[in-house]
């Protein structure tokens, strides 16, 4: 039924049936308008049930996939907004990871990394982007006709934001500090973004927030924060977690557990994948990393930094702080160095002499700035904490140095030609010899402390109540949310396709 009636009895029933947090109302006229606009551009939307498990995607789906580019503006990438694409046949696969040699990182802990950049725009920042863009747009909160999304970001959130918006036939607008890399802005205007550059680097948060502030009196401007939109940890939780545990399960490790899960906090979307494996393995430690540059969690610290990607000087809405274990800071200019380590002809020549083969170097420009700063800190981690061989740190690549080109070619001009003895530092020193120092492990009060911090942010700053802050110091108001809120956003997009279809 497509007539107006029967869309809004679909919505009070489903309104009734949701009792959402994050949806506060179902506008039925909208919803029926963009499912028509839909309809017209071949547009279905995936569930987050079918992004964790591609296998459950109807044929009809998978047949015009190996025609489509990973990369291209087809709407049918959507459903390419996983883990498991395989790139060789255009479909779907295993999970998509890889485990760094110990050649390389020095410790008995095997460190397992998923890799992003098979994913569509070739990070996995397009996950958190549809996290937070669907439910909106298929509860009628979003009117894709007539309203812009803007995508507040330190980079890759805004590429994914611009590209699910780009696939559904919206206008966005990507947020981010001037000194971000080249290829960034290159390529969101290629893909028809507005771009807005605030002032500054990574660290620079709170003047994105404040631009977006006056984008908010427009009511035409529809801003989807990461740092506050439960739909980013939300993918993470019910997509990036089981990722991680199919591949775990795959080890044939009886009766063990992972030992830890490493994440820069940046949006402190990706490190609800923490979240997730605590309920299937208590004993999994949470790692938050940050850079040394900008200690916000360590030492309420600022500061400004190199590792793109990851804002700070502020705790992110969405952190669930409860389930953090530890907090390690990487100095950003190890990241520098371990990128021109694994990139340059030099650097993998050297590795290559301890023994390391051409496709585990190969491997290594999987690997772009923030997943060598998850890598360093999970090096760290095993450190720290004394694991053995039979241990297993899993974290996140989040996207690859495809990304940083030009990063790397300023380096070359920088600091002359990389030498097999740059490359020998390089290794022995941000790798081999990464320290525990700048690490600390969490007590209660300690966690307490990180989310009060939230209090100068978003209440002082962003609107929120003290009443809606200690509300979050309650295991249950994560759980539902990460739990309840997708089982209800599934049912809203299965109701939106019928329509659409």
């Amino acid at each position: 039924m497509h007539g107006a009636d029967g869309v809004n009895q679909c919505t009070v029933n489903l309104m009734n049936e949701m009792n959402s947090k994050i949806i506060g109302r179902l506008n039925a006229d909208i919803i029926e308008k963009t499912a028509r606009r839909c309809r017209e551009r071949g547009i279905l939307i995936p569930t987050f049930a079918q992004l964790r498990d591609p296998s459950t995607i109807p044929p009809s789906i998978t047949s015009r996939l190996a025609g489509v580019g990973l990369w291209d503006v087809n709407p049918v990438n959507l459903f390419r907004i996983t883990w498991k694409n395989d790139v060789a046949s255009g479909l779907y696969g295993n999970v998509n990871f890889f485990e760094i040699p110990r050649e390389i990182t020095g410790v008995r802990a095997r460190i397992i990394g998923l890799a992003g950049k098979f994913f569509p725009t070739g990070a996995h920042k397009v996950g958190a982007a549809f996290g937070c863009l669907v439910p909106r747009l298929v509860s009628g909160e979003f009117d894709p006709a007539r309203q812009k999304a803007v995508w507040p970001s330190t980079g890759n959130f805004c590429r994914g934001g611009a590209f699910d918006c780009a696939l559904l036939g919206c206008t966005p607008v990507a947020v981010l500090p001037e000194e971000m890399s080249r290829e960034r802005f290159e390529w969101l205007r290629e893909i028809g973004a507005e771009v807005i550059a605030t002032p500054g680097c990574e660290s620079n948060v709170k003047e994105i927030y404040d631009r977006c502030w006056e984008l908010k009196k427009d009511p035409l401007n529809v801003i989807f924060n990461q740092f506050e939109e439960f739909g980013n940890p939300i993918f993470h939780y019910n997509v990036t977690g089981p990722a991680i545990e199919e591949v775990f399960e795959g080890l044939g490790l009886r009766g063990r557990q992972p030992a830890a899960f490493i994440s820069a906090t940046g949006s402190a979307g990706t490190i609800a994948a923490g979240d997730y494996l605590k309920t299937r393995y208590p004993g999994c430690r949470t790692v938050a990393g940050e850079a040394l540059q900008c200690p916000t969690l360590l030492m309420n610290g600022f500061g400004a930094h190199r590792i793109e990607g990851i804002g700070d000087k502020h705790v992110p809405w969405v952190h669930n702080v409860m389930n953090t274990d530890a907090v390690a800071a990487v100095d950003d200019e190890d990241c520098i160095r371990v990128l021109r380590l694994f990139n340059d002809p030099a650097g993998q020549d050297y590795l290559g002499s301890l023994g390391l083969g051409p496709e585990a170097t190969g491997m290594l420009p999987l690997l772009g700035i923030s997943g060598i700063g998850n890598l360093l800190a999970s090096i760290k981690t095993a450190k720290y904490f004394e694991l053995g061989a039979e241990d297993v740190v899993f974290t996140v690549f989040t996207d690859s140095s495809d990304l940083y080109r030009s990063r790397l070619v300023d380096l070359a001009k920088d600091r002359g030609p990389y030498t097999q003895s740059d490359a020998a530092r390089d290794c022995a020193g941000p790798l081999h010899h990464q320290g525990i120092g700048h690490f600390r492990e969490l007590t209660y009060y300690e966690r307490k402390a990180v989310h009060n911090l939230k209090y100068y942010t978003w209440v002082e700053q962003q609107g929120k109540t003290p009443e809606e802050l200690n509300a979050q110091w309650d295991p249950e108001y994560w759980r539902s949310l990460f739990e309840d809120e997708v089982a209800g956003f599934d049912r809203l997009i299965g109701r939106f396709n019928a329509l659409a279809s």
